[in-house]
């Protein structure tokens, strides 16, 4: 099989159903090797089932690809570690991580637990990071014994996190962050040849099915164009993870046929005073500032 990723190895985590599915399916398509990396959870982190990766593996076989099945937990950072190991070992490289793996614990602040908070943080936000360690560690390494070779990391945030949705604290914190994370991977990696970018997805998924009120929206429509379908998003998980591709340090939102470059923190309205600030003076201001 050929296309724009022959010889291209890539890891997709989360990739047993939904979009973490879709973009393997795309990326082998268009020629990489692939490591379909799932546990097979619930939507909430809970269970296993090793199949949702092997049957993907299958279907990537079955169509003339190449794949192979990982059922480490992206969170556990030996674990993760173990991923990249087992990239190279199958295919004698790594070139692309695409982070997609993630759970759901939606409740209110004041009836969130604990765990709530940091089963979410920890697979989505430590997962993203121990994946973009291990790898980065990797392309270091081969950088200094003197492979020149186009890297890519792809992670995946949400509006959640870029816009706040009441009931995600968990969820919403750690996408904010793993968006500044791929800000961060974009400049300190850029000296290893490796690109990072964030994806916004907009799709039907477990996860988004799961929410109050989406399911009705995202009803498949009976003839034409099914924008909820998460395999829009994968083209552009292929142009990010092409070897020819320079964009970094972007964050886009994907869905159905819309595509849109989203801005980082920037800078608003200010006040100065020429002395220390008073309370009333900071509040005078505050509310010019607001009202501007």
């Amino acid at each position: 099989m050929t296309g724009r990723l022959t010889g291209r190895v890539v890891v997709v985590t989360g990739a047993g159903r939904g979009l973490g599915r879709a973009h393997a399916l795309a990326l082998a398509a268009e020629g990489a090797s692939v490591v379909v990396n799932d546990l097979g959870v619930d939507d909430d982190g809970r269970g296993s089932d090793a199949t949702a990766a092997d049957a993907v593996v299958s279907e990537i076989v079955d169509a003339g690809g190449s794949a192979v099945a990982d059922h480490h937990d992206v969170s556990d950072w030996e674990a993760a570690g173990a991923v990249v190991a087992g990239a190279v070992a199958a295919f004698g490289n790594i070139d692309v991580v695409v982070n997609n793996a993630g759970i759901l614990r939606d409740r209110a602040i004041v009836t969130m637990t604990e765990a709530d908070w940091d089963d979410v943080l920890r697979v989505h936000l430590k997962g993203h990071f121990a994946m973009t360690h291990w790898a980065a560690a990797h392309w270091r390494q081969r950088h200094h014994d003197g492979e020149r070779r186009p890297r890519s990391l792809i992670h995946t945030a949400s509006t959640s996190g870029l816009f706040a949705n009441p009931g995600q604290s968990n969820y919403g914190a750690a996408k904010s962050g793993i968006a500044t994370l791929s800000q961060i991977a974009a400049q300190e990696l850029a000296r290893y040849d490796v690109i990072s970018n964030c994806i916004v997805p907009g799709a039907r998924t477990r996860l988004t099915l799961s929410q109050p009120g989406l399911p009705e929206i995202m009803e498949p429509p009976p003839g034409g164009f099914d924008e909820w379908d998460p395999a829009n998003v994968s083209p552009l998980v292929v142009l990010l993870a092409a070897q020819d591709c320079r964009v970094t340090g972007e964050t886009l939102s994907v869905m159905g046929g819309s595509l849109q470059r989203m801005m980082p923190w920037t800078p608003g309205a200010s006040a100065e005073s020429a002395t220390t600030w008073t309370v009333d003076g900071l509040a005078a201001a505050l509310e010019s500032l607001r009202t501007s």
